[in-house]
C-alpha cells in the first residue's frame, strides 16, 4: 500500500481493537438444519451474525477467532487462514473475522503485517493441527482439518492465493490482492474480488490473475462503489459473499451453490452488489442446485 494508505490503517488500528468484544449470535435462523458437517443452517443470511458466541485469542504470532462453544453438538469447525494487508494487524479485520467465526469457523489470522510469502498463515494449520490433537486444548477434536480455506485483503490477499500452494488448502478468497503471487502453482477453487474504486490496487489487476486461473474454477466479482480500504473493519459489502463461498466450500451448505453456480446464479444477476461479475469456463462445470 502506499504510505497514506498504511497511515490510514494503522489510524483506525487503535478503534479497531477496541472490538474484541462478544459478536452477538444470530437467533433467528439458528434452529435451522444443519450443513453436512453439522454447522448450523443460517439460510441466506451470510451478512449477519451466525449462530455462534465468539471468543478472541491473541497469540505472539496468531490470533485465533472461533466460537466459544466449539464442537459442542459433535460438530467439526472448519478453518480460515487469514493474511492482513501491507502494515495491518488482524485488529483492522476484526469485525470480519468475528463474523466468520460465528458462522462456525475457527480463524488463525496471521499476525504479521508482511503476508505475502503465507509463511505465517499455513502456521495457522500447523498449530490447530497440534492442537486438535492435544487432549488438554480447547481444540481437541473440533477442527475440521479436512476443510480449510486462505482469504486475505490486499498483500494478504495475494498470500491467500500463494497459501493454496499448500495441499491443505481447499478454496482460496483473495479480496483485492496485490500482484506478488501466481495462481498457476495451485489449482483448488478462487474468489477474486476487486473494488470499483481501488485505486491501490486496480480492478484490471485483479481480473488479471482471474484470466490466469483457467486451470481452476475461478469466479471474479468487483463490488461496485467499493475502495481499497472498503473491506476493513466488517468487511462492508465483501461480508456476504465471502461468507456465502466459504459455507459452500468448506461447510457445504448447499444454500449458498445457486448463488455462485448454475445458470442464472443469484450474484450473476446481482447489479446493485457488482460492478462486474464473472465466471470461467470450469467454475460454470460445477454443478448449481439440483445438479444443474
Amino acid at each position: 500500500m502506499p504510505g497514506r494508505t498504511s497511515r490510514l490503517l494503522g489510524g483506525l488500528l487503535l478503534g479497531v481493537l477496541l472490538m474484541l468484544g462478544t459478536t452477538p449470535a444470530a437467533t433467528a435462523e439458528s434452529a435451522a438444519p444443519a450443513t453436512a458437517g453439522g454447522i448450523p443452517s443460517v439460510g441466506t443470511a451470510w451478512d449477519q451474525p451466525g449462530p455462534y458466541e465468539v471468543d478472541v485469542d491473541i497469540e505472539a504470532v496468531h490470533t485465533f477467532y472461533h466460537p466459544r462453544t466449539m464442537g459442542a453438538s459433535g460438530e467439526r469447525h472448519p478453518v480460515v487462514i487469514w493474511g492482513n494487508g501491507t502494515g495491518a494487524v488482524p485488529g483492522i479485520y476484526s469485525s470480519l473475522l468475528r463474523h466468520w467465526a460465528s458462522h462456525g469457523f475457527i480463524v488463525a489470522a496471521a499476525n504479521t503485517p508482511t503476508s505475502n510469502f503465507a509463511i505465517s498463515m499455513r502456521a495457522g494449520i500447523d498449530v490447530l493441527e497440534r492442537r486438535n490433537a492435544d487432549p488438554g486444548s480447547e481444540y481437541f477434536g473440533r477442527v475440521d482439518l479436512a476443510h480449510i480455506g486462505s482469504a486475505g485483503h490486499s498483500q494478504g490477499g495475494a498470500a491467500a492465493v500463494n497459501a493454496a500452494v499448500d495441499a491443505r488448502v481447499d478454496t482460496a478468497v483473495p479480496i483485492q490482492p496485490g500482484p506478488l503471487t501466481d495462481p498457476d502453482l495451485t489449482d483448488v477453487p478462487v474468489f477474486y474480488l476487486a473494488g470499483q474504486r481501488d485505486l491501490t490496487v486496480w480492478p484490471a489487476l485483479v481480473k488479471a490473475l482471474y484470466r490466469d486461473s483457467g486451470h481452476l474454477p475461478a469466479v471474479y466479482g468487483e463490488v461496485r462503489g467499493a475502495g481499497h480500504l472498503s473491506s476493513i473493519g466488517d468487511g462492508g459489502a465483501f461480508r456476504a459473499p465471502t461468507t456465502a463461498w466459504l459455507r459452500f466450500w468448506l461447510m457445504g451448505d448447499e444454500n449458498a451453490r445457486g448463488f455462485f453456480f448454475g445458470p442464472g446464479c443469484g450474484y450473476c444477476e446481482d447489479d446493485a452488489l457488482w460492478s462486474g461479475w464473472d465466471r470461467n469456463e470450469r467454475a460454470r462445470l460445477v454443478p448449481g442446485p439440483g445438479g444443474v
